[in-house]
């Protein structure tokens, strides 16, 4: 396919959390990327939940996943990966948490790699590291990089917000520097999170579980701050747009482009 998107989620990031957590690189996303530090998850804001409606276009409550577990969709809609699938591209998924493999459908990739954070202490690096190679010797038209410890060493292990969780999101953004920095030309890239979270817990639908950073980087977009609502469901509808693939009719998502 002609143009070609890796798209990067980073668990449980707050946007006031990015904003603070010191990373120098998130002033230069700031200049070169389309942004918002304004962005809604999907109630409940729950990792499964929100990553099947940022692939698919639709809420938990039209696909039918409202916890961490899958349950098969009762009036099944298809998602970024099967529409990348059937116009022939390559799909590959880097993930830290095990039942997320299930946001693709079986055959829509082609390449694939788990690692369980709890069992190796810097897993999101470990990840970028073998997404980087692989993207390296295979070129794939579509890329999706998870990174898990914000959320779950930072978030959940010591609390959001807490200089832990700033850490996590530190490291995370220094490995989406290094995505950007070595596959920026060839790829679109997207940085976001899923939802964000407070105390050590999420799913609510309070304002600090519920708001997201999302950035943009590359041709399709023009640098700067976002005006306007934006939330999970644009993404599927961007990345389409971008690969120059029909979105499905029942997305209920827009293309930020």
């Amino acid at each position: 396919m002609k143009n070609k998107v890796i798209l990067i989620s980073i668990d449980g990031m707050r946007s006031d959390g990015l904003k603070t957590c010191g990373n120098p690189y998130v002033e230069e996303l700031e200049r070169s990327c389309a942004y918002t530090y304004s962005a809604t998850s999907m109630n409940p804001s729950v990792t499964f939940p929100c990553h099947f409606s940022m692939t698919h276009s639709v809420t938990p409550q039209r696909h039918g996943i409202l916890t961490n577990t899958y349950v098969p969709q009762v009036r099944p809609v298809l998602g970024i990966f099967e529409k990348i699938k059937a116009c022939g591209g390559v799909s590959s998924m880097f993930y830290g948490w095990e039942p997320l493999r299930d946001i693709a459908s079986p055959g829509c990739l082609r390449f694939s790699t788990y690692i369980n954070a709890y069992m190796k202490e810097s897993s999101d690096t470990v990840l970028t590291d073998e997404a980087l190679r692989n993207i390296e010797e295979n070129h794939p038209d579509f890329v999706f990089l998870y990174m898990v410890e914000t959320d779950e060493k930072g978030g959940h292990d010591n609390g959001w917000m807490s200089e832990e969780y700033l850490r996590r999101i530190s490291i995370a953004i220094d490995n989406a520097k290094r995505v950007v920095e070595r596959f920026g030309e060839e790829y679109s890239v997207i940085i976001m999170a899923d939802h964000g979270g407070h105390d050590r817990s999420h799913g609510s639908d309070m304002p600090e579980d519920m708001t997201i950073p999302l950035f943009f980087y590359g041709k399709s977009f023009r640098a700067g701050e976002i005006t306007g609502a934006l939330s999970l469901l644009d993404i599927a509808p961007t990345i389409a747009k971008i690969m120059e693939i029909d979105p499905e009719p029942e997305w209920e998502g827009r293309s930020v482009i």
